[in-house]
């Protein structure tokens, strides 16, 4: 005896023909096949046999049928007192309608729909939701990876940079085929090679207080993957205008940290950090280095927060901020509340504009504005002026040892910026000195410092190491 369960959608199209189907047939010859199964169920419905089989006698290609919760094909042979499920599906790729999945579909994501806390429903809305990803290099690799292989319906990527040789060691979403490509197209050809059932949405543009809050709106949530406390802060109040959750992370050297802001009326990124550090304290991955596998772990926490906020499971974190040590491999967490007075999240404040909420934390000499033109030297005008010139000038380098490892100037004097004001003694306030570092601020800084002490002739190398290997040697590796 064979007994059949009719989803919803299948026993609603069927009752509009037969109102007499209200209860499953119960008495089948023993191990007959399942289409002749299906055939004698139709025999005692005659109104369900168009919705189940052509003219020519072919099963429709958009049912499903489980035997036991597994999926079988029409000649598969039933033995007595087997559950049988009939499901109706999308013939193929997203359909029109996000609530259905099909064959290909229901095998891709099986791992997921046997999960008693997903199952089909769940692998259904994850069909139906939409992420943006902000930033497609280390923390949006990894992130936009696993989102799209977890049946992410629609992942839009947002960013305006392209792919570099460095890149390669930490964002995985990239390849060597794709160097010199703008990393959203980088990423929407590897993402959909791995999943063609999802919709892939490419923004090659720069996440801004123009287009932030639009953009947002599209979305169901935000991943935070972005590198600069700008973009970070503008995020954050545009999740907030948006009314969508924010999944946050950042990554510095051996380091890890994420948290989800804006969810349920908990804390937003600015309760948790009020005030932006300054820059020499606050690295980015180019200048302070960072282990590549610390942006894929850190990645992966921001997807899975992710997908429990899209399934509503478990225990996001909220008011909380999981911190990683790779090096000890220990996790903690810091407890952080609501700030009545935040700047960004308090009702007071948010009609003010995107991106105003920001305060950087009070530094001496901080930022590139301080210096006037005549106050820096291009590159290939110090390249010029050291092949004119032997011994009358020094050449400051005021990076980290680890630095000067990948690239570095000939004859260089290195005193790392916080080392300057201790041995600014072991130089000759009368030389004429360079200051280089890898994109220009800290040469900023020590510039400042050496005037302060007393020296008139310093320069700052515009654009540091950068812009020495754009303008002077492209051959040589930059980070």
């Amino acid at each position: 005896m064979s007994t059949y369960t009719l989803p919803d959608i299948l026993a609603t199209v069927a009752e509009l023909s037969d109102p007499n189907l209200s209860t499953p047939p119960t008495s089948f010859d023993k191990n007959e096949t399942l289409l002749e199964s299906v055939k004698r169920l139709c025999q005692e419905y005659p109104n369900l046999e168009s919705h189940l089989f052509y003219e020519n006698g072919m099963l429709k290609e958009h049912f499903l049928f489980a035997v036991e919760g597994a999926l079988v094909e029409s000649d598969t042979a039933l033995d007595n007192n087997q559950h049988i499920e009939i499901m109706i599906a999308a013939s193929g790729g997203m359909g029109t309608d996000p609530g259905n999945l099909s064959n290909d579909e229901v095998q891709r994501y099986v791992r997921h729909i046997t999960l008693p806390d997903v199952g089909r429903e769940g692998q259904v809305r994850l069909k139906a939701s939409s992420v943006l990803v902000v930033g497609t290099g280390g923390l949006g690799s990894p992130t936009s990876l696993y989102l799209a292989a977890a049946g992410v319906g629609t992942l839009g990527l947002i960013d305006s940079d392209v792919v570099e040789e460095s890149n390669l060691q930490r964002q995985v979403v990239h390849g060597s085929s794709t160097i010199g490509e703008k990393k959203v197209i980088s990423a929407k050809k590897r993402l959909t090679d791995l999943n063609p059932h999802i919709t892939i949405k490419a923004h090659d543009e720069w996440l801004s207080k123009t287009n932030a809050v639009e953009l947002f709106k599209q979305y169901d949530l935000v991943v935070d993957g972005t590198d600069n406390f700008t973009t970070r802060y503008i995020a954050n109040d545009a999740s907030i205008r948006a009314g969508i959750p924010l999944v946050f992370g950042s990554v510095s050297r051996f380091d890890g940290q994420v948290s989800v802001f804006n969810y349920n009326s908990g804390p937003c990124y600015q309760c948790l950090f009020p005030n932006t550090p300054p820059d020499d304290l606050a690295p980015s991955c180019s200048a302070g280095g960072v282990l590549g596998i610390v942006p894929g772990a850190v990645g992966l926490l921001q997807a899975t927060e992710a997908i429990k906020l899209l399934l509503g499971l478990g225990e996001p974190l909220v008011g909380r901020l999981l911190r990683y040590d790779a090096l000890s491999m220990r996790f903690n967490e810091i407890k952080f509340n609501r700030r009545a007075d935040c700047r960004a999240c308090a009702p007071e404040n948010l009609h003010k504009p995107i991106g105003s909420s920001q305060v950087r934390a009070t530094h001496t000499h901080d930022g590139l504005s301080i210096l006037q033109t005549h106050q820096y030297i291009e590159p290939k005008d110090l390249f010029n002026y050291m092949a004119d010139n032997n011994d009358d000038y020094v050449l400051l380098d005021v990076r980290e040892s680890n630095e000067l490892e990948v690239c570095r100037l000939s004859n260089i004097v290195h005193l790392p910026l916080g080392n300057l004001k201790k041995q600014l003694d072991t130089l000759d306030p009368n030389k004429a000195h360079f200051v280089v570092c890898h994109g220009g601020v800290r040469a900023v800084k020590a510039s400042n410092i050496m005037k302060d002490a007393g020296f008139s002739k310093v320069k700052v190398l515009r654009g540091g190491m950068k812009g020495w290997v754009r303008d002077v040697d492209p051959s040589m590796p930059i980070y």
